[in-house]
């Protein structure tokens, strides 16, 4: 048989057989085929706020001071749930892995470290607080935790974590290196992404705005209830030296006066009020704790957003301007070099160095837009934090409902105890 033969055989063969027929179904049903974001989507952040919390827990503990030569070093002692392991720091440790994390992931949030100063007691223990809160920040992030810089700053046990940690970053590079589409993430990108930028980036800078104001208030709220405290300590103390003066009532003084028995009394209420004191602290302490830390863990995370946009717009941006302008320089010069007929050699090193500025300045195209991509993705993150406001609004409310409680229960127990001691003395209670 020909092959022209066989081919309409083929043919015949394929018209006698009846070809299956699409199914449409009921045009109810269409809705269902609508377009889906796919879960593989690179530009999609998808974490949960509570998926984010679970990640790490990191524990940042002083230990004793040791003495130097000249000055008293502090170490800490960072402990990760994920981990599973304690090791010891200095401040030392943690400015090489910020330093080395912000080169690492110059596209990426990177919480600030606190400023290093003379050592003070109330100033050590905000340092504490705040490095915990940038470890907890940078082990929660979607795209560092896992990092080798990380891991080593909160699992290595050796005493050279500063040198582990540079010959780490010398193996890796930065992440535009490291990541897989980093080449390609223009194509991932909306095309108004400039305008989602600007309108996210104000948006973020008014919260953050607001949020300071909410912290100041509730420092003022914790610092009030300290100086409460003190204030009711003080209060019992002056009742005590009251009932403690032994002075002789003068012959002036009318036969019936109360007072040196009332005075006896009032010895016994700075019991009470030592007690209220100690309340007024812990709802200092418990404010503190609950609400200005989680305020200041949330500010430290909208402060490196902020940063974060200042370096797209200072660093990526301003060189590849930079390296434009010295490409139409160059190109300037080589016309010149043309149309005057210099000599070949002169000529030949302008192509070779237009050249190079060419793949210098797609090079920085390409981190541009891989930049972009990073800041979009940084900005689902912040708002993929937002709900913590619930977090914060629980805290305080928890923490009000708590306090009064405690210390109304004390003063309703020095109602009757002080009507007591009134009617002891003869004296009508006002109330």
């Amino acid at each position: 048989m020909t092959l022209w033969e066989e081919l309409c055989l083929f043919v015949c063969v394929c018209f006698a057989t009846e070809l299956p027929k699409p199914q449409l179904g009921e045009p109810k049903d269409l809705g269902t085929l609508r377009m889906q974001a796919t879960p593989d989507d690179p530009l999609t952040v998808a974490h949960s706020l509570d998926k984010l919390l679970v990640k790490d827990c990191v524990q940042v503990e002083l230990i004793p001071e040791k003495k130097g030569l000249f000055l008293k070093h502090v170490e800490y002692q960072v402990t990760s749930q994920h981990h599973k392991i304690s090791v010891y720091r200095r401040y030392s440790d943690f400015d090489v892995f910020h330093e080395l994390l912000v080169q690492r992931f110059a596209y990426r949030m990177v919480p600030a470290l606190p400023p290093k100063r003379m050592l003070k007691g109330e100033f050590i223990e905000g340092r504490r607080r705040a490095l915990g809160r940038f470890l907890n920040l940078v082990a929660r992030h979607p795209f560092s935790s896992d990092d080798e810089l990380v891991k080593i700053f909160l699992a290595f046990n050796g005493s050279d974590v500063q040198i582990k940690l540079r010959d780490a970053y010398k193996r890796m590079g930065d992440e535009f290196i490291t990541n897989r589409i980093a080449t390609q993430a223009k194509e991932y990108l909306p095309t108004d992404i400039q305008n989602q930028f600007s309108a996210s980036r104000e948006l973020i800078r008014n919260i953050h705005n607001s949020f300071q104001k909410l912290r100041d208030r509730a420092e003022k709220m914790a610092e009030r209830s300290k100086e409460n405290a003190t204030d009711l300590l003080m209060f019992g103390r002056e009742l005590s030296t009251l009932g403690s003066d032994a002075s002789s009532i003068p012959p002036l003084a009318s036969s019936q006066s109360t007072w040196a028995t009332l005075r006896k009394s009032l010895k016994g209420l700075s019991v009470e009020f030592a007690l209220l004191s100690d309340k007024a602290a812990q709802q200092g302490r418990r404010e503190e704790d609950d609400v200005v830390e989680k305020l200041n863990f949330f500010l430290d995370l909208l402060q490196s957003y902020r940063d974060l946009c200042e370096r797209h717009e200072k660093g990526v941006l301003h060189e590849h301007q930079r390296a434009l302008q010295k490409y139409s320089v160059m190109k300037r010069q080589m016309m010149s070099a043309t149309a005057q007929s210099k000599e070949q050699v002169s000529v030949e090193q302008l192509e070779s160095r237009i050249v190079q500025q060419e793949n210098a300045i797609q090079t920085m195209e390409l981190r541009n837009y891989f930049s972009l991509f990073c800041l979009h993705q940084e900005t689902q993150l912040i708002f993929t934090y937002l709900p913590m406001t619930y977090h914060i609004l629980g805290a305080f409310v928890k923490s009000q409902v708590q306090g009064h409680t405690e210390m109304g229960e004390v003063w309703n127990d020095l109602q009757p105890k002080l009507g007591f001691l009134f009617s002891n003395n003869g004296i009508q209670p006002p109330y």
